[in-house]
């Protein structure tokens, strides 16, 4: 019998976006404000890393009729929120999903990010709820959780969660004239 051999590194390879969008929904990700009257915008995203460009065209979209600043922090925002729920939650097992959701209102855009729920496997009764906190001020550095939502805190003008550990929604607010935010001041 012959010794085994190691399988080879595999190469990395490029796969068009296009591929990964279905039919009809291209243009939630095309970077222009060429639908700008939408109310409410929806997509399922996988949780593997070579999505994430596809998250952020997603984000860019929904705030495309917006300036320079408020697109880059609604991305920075909308992408704190994703990277938690990759990392946090079941949505970042492989094979597992979690969905962005863009409203927007006369005064600005929400975003709300839905993951399937925490890593534990106990139970949770549906009336159990256990709500987010971003860390303190004080904590912030040294905290090995709550930094991430302690921006989210900082620059969006609200944000929350739905209290549901086993499937969090996670949202922020961030007004078009940037109020309750402390960008400006950054």
């Amino acid at each position: 019998m012959s010794a085994l051999t190691a399988v080879p590194p595999l190469p990395e390879v490029t796969v068009p976006l296009g591929l990964l969008i279905p039919n009809g929904y291209e243009y939630y990700f095309n970077r222009r404000p060429d639908r700008p009257h939408f109310t409410r915008r929806a997509f399922q995203f996988r949780s593997e890393a070579v999505h994430l460009p596809l998250v952020h065209a997603f984000l860019d979209t929904c705030a495309a009729a917006q300036s320079d600043e408020y697109r880059h922090l609604f991305d920075l925002l909308g992408t704190e929120l994703v990277a938690n729920a990759i990392k946090h939650t079941r949505s970042g097992l492989p094979g597992e999903t979690y969905t962005l959701r863009a409203d927007r209102s006369a005064t600005g855009l929400t975003l709300t990010c839905r993951d399937n729920g925490s890593l534990t496997d106990r139970r949770h009764d549906y009336r159990y709820r256990s709500y987010l906190a971003a860390a303190r001020l004080g904590e912030r550095i040294d905290h090995e959780t709550g930094r991430g939502l302690a921006l989210v805190d900082s620059l969006s003008s609200a944000w929350g969660d739905s209290g549901r550990p086993s499937y969090r929604q996670v949202w922020f607010r961030l007004d078009y004239d940037l109020t309750g935010s402390a960008w400006p001041d950054a």
